[in-house]
């Protein structure tokens, strides 16, 4: 599928099968652009989509299924509730016009049962609060049984609190689902937890589709390890078999994987970083604290290699620990020691 947009052309070829497919990319990336052609809100430039052998677009052949006739439930940002419409007239909103009174009355009751907003039918969109507008939402998406799901940050306009307990319910709810879904997010971590799979968008192209364990663990491309979350990254060169020089840390480090031919950087995740007191040890080496940043349960600490900073923004790595163990390290006498376990450290192409 192809489409062509301002400032670079959406250009994709994916299979999906019964699961919860993650998608994440940098603003403007096309996320929102896959679902909403998915949809049918927009139309292809070329290709075809088909979903379980129907085909609902097909630019050679002039085929465009309506939106309303693609079974697909679509899950936006601000949830897009009629707000002259109750509770129940929303989540029927979608269903197909040939169903009785009586059928329409059953699935809203079935779905509302489901979101346990059971008694809500009569309320308008304002009477409720956001994680009920959004359960309310999802209950509309699936009503009319579609073949696929289409969730767009779903949990964005909801507080801490919500997001978590809307997230569980999500899960839950996918779980039973029997279909395709779709999931948009630019949280990294609700990515992990939601989904089995992750396409990975930058400038409307995949450069990254499988298992989350492997884009995670061995993203392979600079842009890939950026998009999910690492922090720390060098320009890296090979300097001998199993080893690379990290130019901006400095560091000769042995590493396990096997270096590509267009190897470019060498990273690590904050949280993989390891301190030790065991100095001999294969990639350790002594580092000063810099700085720290601190949120409810870890520290990032700021850390430079082998010398004292010179100012606060002299640092070469960021690592992560949790506050316990931040009470035991900073009692410690500076340098410190950390190690950069070779089969943590991922090799990338530019």
């Amino acid at each position: 599928m192809q489409k062509r947009l301002a400032n670079f052309d959406l250009d994709l070829a994916l299979n999906v099968t019964e699961s919860t497919l993650g998608i994440l990319g940098g603003s403007g990336a096309g996320k929102s652009m896959l679902l909403r052609c998915l949809a049918g809100m927009e139309s292809p430039s070329k290709g075809q989509i088909v979903l379980n052998g129907r085909v609902l677009f097909d630019a050679k052949s002039g085929i465009n299924v309506p939106s309303r006739d693609r079974r697909i439930g679509f899950l936006v940002q601000n949830y897009a509730l009629f707000p002259h419409m109750t509770v129940a007239k929303n989540i029927a909103f979608g269903l197909p016009k040939a169903l009785s009174a009586r059928q329409v009355r059953q699935r809203v009751e079935a779905q509302l049962a489901a979101v346990q907003l059971q008694g809500y039918g009569d309320r308008y969109p304002i009477q409720l609060s956001g994680g009920q507008q959004q359960r309310v939402a999802l209950a509309r998406a699936l009503a009319s049984e579609p073949e696929l799901l289409l969730l767009d940050e779903p949990f964005s306009a909801l507080d801490t609190h919500l997001r978590s307990q809307m997230e569980q319910e999500m899960v839950t709810r996918l779980r039973t689902f029997n279909g395709v879904s779709l999931f948009v997010t630019h949280n990294l971590e609700e990515a992990y937890r939601v989904c089995q799979d992750l396409l990975v968008l930058e400038q409307g192209h995949a450069v990254a589709y499988g298992a989350k364990y492997d884009i995670f663990e061995r993203p392979g491309l600079l842009g890939v390890a950026q998009l999910t979350g690492c922090k720390n990254i060098s320009a890296a060169a090979e300097i001998a078999a199993q080893t690379v020089l990290a130019g901006d840390w400095g560091l000769p480090l042995q590493v396990v994987d096997s270096i590509p031919d267009r190897l470019a950087y060498v990273g690590i995740r904050a949280h993989q970083i390891r301190f030790t007191e065991h100095a001999n040890q294969c990639n350790t080496v002594p580092c000063w604290l810099v700085s720290t940043s601190e949120t409810p349960h870890r520290m990032t600490v700021f850390l430079k290699f082998n010398t004292q900073p010179d100012h606060p923004q002299d640092y070469h790595v960021q690592a992560e620990v949790f506050k316990e163990k931040w009470e035991m390290l900073k009692q410690k006498p500076l340098p410190w020691f950390v190690q950069l376990d070779p089969l943590r450290l991922m090799l990338l192409e530019a």
